[in-house]
């Protein structure tokens, strides 16, 4: 695997570096939420209930997610560290610039 050259890797390291921010900044309002809804004294009947099963069942799922997220953000900031962003973890290649700026945390060309 060869460093790129052909890319900014500064201004990839921000654009990720904010993502992960916001990022944060949702798990951290996501587990507020979740946190809020377990000491609610307001559920009275089974609907009450389920409802907040599924906003919870909800809230856990978009968590999962966006922790998933920043580990690949922590990874695409490593490779950055490393000098071998932007390349193929299985090809080797080069990742295209209109990938990298859709997803910056791409590990692997379109395809494979």
């Amino acid at each position: 695997m060869h460093t790129r050259h052909d890319l900014d890797l500064k201004d990839f390291e921000k654009i990720l570096t904010t993502e992960k921010e916001k990022i944060k900044k949702n798990i951290e309002m996501i587990k507020a939420e979740v946190n809020a809804l377990g000491i609610e004294d307001e559920i009275d009947d089974v609907e009450d209930m389920a409802e907040l099963h599924i906003d919870n069942t909800s809230d856990q799922t978009l968590l999962h997610r966006l922790e998933a997220e920043l580990l690949e953000i922590d990874a695409a900031l490593e490779r950055i560290k490393s000098g071998i962003y932007g390349i193929c973890e299985k090809t080797g290649t080069k990742i295209p610039i209109d990938r990298l700026l859709a997803n910056p945390s791409a590990r692997t060309v379109v395809g494979v």
